[in-house]
C-alpha cells in the first residue's frame, strides 16, 4: 500500500468566508397576516458583502473550476453579475474579462456599475447587440471570446447560469427544506430556481421572472437536464410581476418597496427582490395560499451603492 493521503488542500474560496447557511428570518407584516400567511425572508443578501446572494451560489463552483485561469463572462451595462464576477476576481487574484452588450461611447465615462467592474480589475470588451444576441451559437461565442482576447479563459454564461451554478444553488433548497410550504424567488436566467427546486425537500417553489417573454420554463427545464439529467422538484412560474420588463419599475412597486424598508429595515433591490415580494402579496390577496401557509421569500440580492 502507498502512503496515506494527507488532508485535502483547502479551497481557495474558503478565504472569502461566506456566511452559510444564510439566515432565515420571520417578519411580522400585517398585510400578509390578514390572509393567514406567515412570511419568512431567506437572507441570501447577507452571504457575502461583495458576492451577494445567488451570485455567490452560482459563481463559487465556476470560480473553483477556473483553477486560476482567467474568467470571461457576459452582461449588460448595469449587470450585477459582471460586478460580482469582477469583485471575485479582485478578491481571488483571478483575471476577469466582461463582454458587455452594446457599444462603448467614445469619450463618455463608464456608468457607475461598469466603472466598479473596471476598478476591480475586470477588462471590458464591448460587443454589438446583434452578435451579443447570438452568443449561444458556438461560432459566435468563439468569435466574441477571441475578440476579447480571452481564448484560454473559463467561459461563464450571462447571469452565471450553467450546470455547475445550478448544482451550487441546490444547497439553497437544502437549507430551506422543512421551513416553509412555499418558497418564492425572482428569476432572471433561471439557474437559481433550477437548483433550489432540486435541493428542496417538501414544499413547492414559485419563480417570478423579471423579464418579459414567457420563455423561462424551457430554460429551467434545460438547466435541470444539464445539471441533474432530468427534472427535479415541484416548481412553477408566474409571469405577471415583471413591471414591464427587466429593470422596469412602476410607482406602485416603488411605494411598496419604500414601505417595506420602513417597516422591516431590509433594503430591497428593485429589479428582482421588490417585484417578488409584491408578487407574493398579490398572490396572498388573490387567495392563492390557504390560511396557515408559511412563505419563504428568497432575498437574492441587495441594492448596489
Amino acid at each position: 500500500m502507498g502512503p496515506a493521503a494527507g488532508p485535502a488542500a483547502p479551497s481557495p474560496l474558503a478565504a472569502l468566508r461566506p456566511r452559510l447557511p444564510s439566515p432565515l428570518e420571520e417578519v411580522v407584516d400585517e398585510r400578509f397576516e390578514r390572509y393567514g400567511v406567515r412570511l419568512l425572508l431567506k437572507r441570501d443578501d447577507l452571504v457575502h458583502p461583495e458576492l451577494v446572494g445567488n451570485k455567490w451560489r452560482k459563481l463559487a463552483p465556476n470560480l473553483a473550476a477556473a483553477d486560476g485561469r482567467p474568467v470571461v463572462t457576459f452582461g449588460g451595462a448595469y449587470s450585477n453579475h459582471l460586478r460580482a464576477t469582477a469583485a471575485a476576481g479582485r478578491l481571488l487574484g483571478l483575471p476577469t474579462v466582461g463582454i458587455v452588450r452594446g457599444h462603448e461611447l467614445a469619450g463618455r465615462p463608464l456608468n457607475p456599475s461598469l466603472a466598479r467592474c473596471a476598478a476591480d480589475g475586470m477588462r471590458l470588451h464591448f460587443a454589438d447587440r446583434a452578435a451579443y444576441r447570438r452568443k449561444a451559437e458556438p461560432k459566435t461565442l468563439a468569435a466574441l471570446v477571441r475578440a476579447a482576447g480571452a481564448q484560454d479563459a473559463l467561459v461563464v454564461p450571462e447571469g452565471g447560469s450553467n450546470a455547475a451554478a445550478v448544482r451550487g444553488c441546490r444547497a439553497l433548497g437544502e437549507e430551506l427544506s422543512g421551513h416553509a410550504d412555499v418558497t418564492a424567488l425572482a428569476c432572471g436566467t433561471g439557474g437559481t430556481l433550477a437548483g433550489l427546486a432540486a435541493g428542496l425537500s417538501g414544499g413547492r417553489v414559485i419563480g417570478m421572472p423579471v423579464l418579459r417573454g414567457g420563455f423561462l420554463g424551457d430554460e429551467v427545464r434545460r438547466l435541470q437536464e444539464d445539471a441533474f439529467g432530468g427534472p427535479r422538484g415541484v416548481w412553477s412560474l408566474d409571469d405577471r410581476f415583471h413591471c414591464g420588463g427587466y429593470a422596469r419599475t412602476t410607482p406602485a412597486l416603488g411605494a411598496f418597496a419604500d414601505d417595506f424598508e420602513r417597516r422591516h429595515g431590509v433594503p430591497l433591490e428593485r429589479v428582482y427582490v421588490a417585484k417578488m415580494l409584491l408578487g407574493l402579496l398579490t398572490l396572498a390577496r388573490e387567495g392563492a395560499f390557504p390560511r396557515g401557509t408559511s412563505l419563504a421569500a428568497v432575498v437574492t440580492g441587495r441594492p448596489f451603492p
